[in-house]
């Protein structure tokens, strides 16, 4: 502003005394000099007088900017820098995995058995054999990781039109331990333990059902101390559809499972024991083979029963696309009343072979898992196609009580056409000795042929 000023009032300075001198024409140098001088005197004042306008505006101006400031209070603090958060990443595995930020995961999960067959027992026995079909499981649920080293586990099963959980887990995971808290599998057996979606026959041993084995809530531990050794431990009280309830178990399980160069080996052992809440009672007894018929023919009836203790022994073995495995457990009924308490054992030995391949049968972490075809029916190829015969025997007579024995010799045909598809068929031919139905002449020794198939699919 100063610097527009000075150059007007130069301008001025110098068109001033010329414009003067026209008008007036002064008669000698002298007196237009003077009067040059005095024009330039009076525009320097005026500048002077410009200038302390200038500065007197910029001081209010500044005055009224400090009162402004001082009214407002000190500065706010600069706002902190916002850290764009990744985006959220979503992977496939048979089902979409949600990753985000802070370690966060969200995968659902599910499976779907249709099961259809048929059993044929001596007509004299009265028995509903025939065909006979049903949806054998209907799951759906979620699982995911928690940031702080915990993940969850929830699944619904919709069988019979009604939902009952399966699964309600929290487990926490700090290196080689894991703790398993809510419904979950206790840690009975090798056969037990395995999902039911890498089963090589449609439903699993005779002696686990017969047993009772089934999910509790409970708290567990799972530890690793060294390399294919696993210990697992836990205590537990009912099923989540008994709750409220008295009954408490605490069971054990030891693998082993060392790798032989590319072979599998599986070692384990197991312990379980039970008490039964006062004036409930026990019964031991099972299918033939399928889950679609409710007759049993071999059945202990109701036993009073103060505790139950069970062992079991457990060995496999995976080489290339041949596996064997076998099973025993022995499950103890302390009766009341009785002297002698029954002891009942059920046991089965199976070997498998991959006819398709590069096929071998999946285990992870001490239970068999997931078999990938190596040309999958989508890539043009055929899928896995695995035989499996089996020996199957539960002898539930002991010590006075006669609940009958069965023998099963079963075969399956298992194809896998893709990671999440299969398909199971199944025949077994079950022996029994003093089984509960008796033929019309009496007799309690005969056999029942037994067909079943099922379509599978999981996420």
């Amino acid at each position: 502003m100063k610097k527009i000023l000075s150059i007007v009032l130069v301008g001025a300075t110098a068109l001033t005394p010329v414009a003067a001198l026209t008008q007036e024409m002064p008669s000698s140098v002298a007196d237009q000099l003077a009067a040059m001088k005095a024009e330039i005197d009076r525009l320097k004042q005026r500048v002077v007088e410009l200038e302390t306008q200038q500065a007197g505006k910029a001081a209010t101006i500044q005055t009224e900017m400090n009162a402004v400031v001082k009214a407002a209070g000190p500065p706010a603090p600069p706002a902190p820098a916002v850290t764009a958060k990744e985006p959220a990443q979503i992977s496939w595995g048979g089902a979409p995995k949600i990753t985000g930020d802070g370690g966060w995961s969200f995968k659902p999960r599910g499976r779907l058995n249709l099961d259809a067959g048929s059993f044929n027992a001596p007509d004299s026995t009265g028995r509903q054999d025939g065909f006979n079909s049903e949806i054998r499981r209907v799951r759906l649920g979620v699982e995911g990781d928690v940031p702080g080293g915990f993940s969850y586990k929830f699944e619904f099963d919709f069988e019979g039109n009604a939902a009952t959980v399966t699964d309600a887990i929290l487990s926490y995971e700090d290196g080689p331990l894991t703790v398993n808290m809510g419904q979950h599998n206790n840690f009975q057996s090798l056969e037990e333990l395995t999902s039911s979606r890498w089963s090589s026959f449609i439903e699993r041993a005779a002696f686990t059902d017969a047993f009772g084995f089934e999910r509790r809530v409970g708290i567990s531990a799972e530890i690793e101390p060294a390399d294919a050794l696993l210990i697992q431990a836990g205590v537990f009280t009912d099923n989540i559809g008994d709750l409220p309830g008295k009954a408490f178990s605490a069971d054990g399980r030891l693998a082993f499972f060392p790798k032989l160069g590319e072979d599998q080996l599986h070692l384990g052992t197991s312990v379980h024991h039970t008490d039964v809440p006062e004036d409930d009672t026990v019964r031991y007894r099972q299918r033939p083979l399928v889950h679609f018929t409710s007759e049993r023919f071999i059945n202990t009836g109701n036993l009073p029963t103060s505790s139950e203790f069970g062992a079991g022994v457990e060995a496999a073995y995976i080489s290339g696309p041949f596996h064997v495995v076998g099973e025993g457990f022995w499950q103890q009924a302390d009766l009341v009343g009785v002297m002698q308490d029954p002891t009942f054992f059920g046991a089965y030995v199976e070997a498998g072979l991959y006819l398709t391949k590069g096929e071998k049968r999946g285990y992870k972490g001490g239970t068999f898992n997931r078999t990938r075809p190596q040309s999958p029916v989508d890539e043009g190829g055929i899928g896995a196609i695995q035989i499996n015969v089996r020996y199957d025997h539960l002898d539930l007579t002991d010590s006075g009580i006669v609940g009958g024995t069965q023998d099963g010799y079963m075969a399956s045909l298992v194809w896998i056409p893709t990671d999440y598809t299969r398909f199971l068929f199944n025949y077994g031919r079950l022996d029994y000795t003093d089984a509960v139905f008796p033929t019309a002449t009496g007799d309690r020794d005969y056999s029942v042929d037994v067909f079943g198939m099922r379509a599978q699919i999981d996420f």
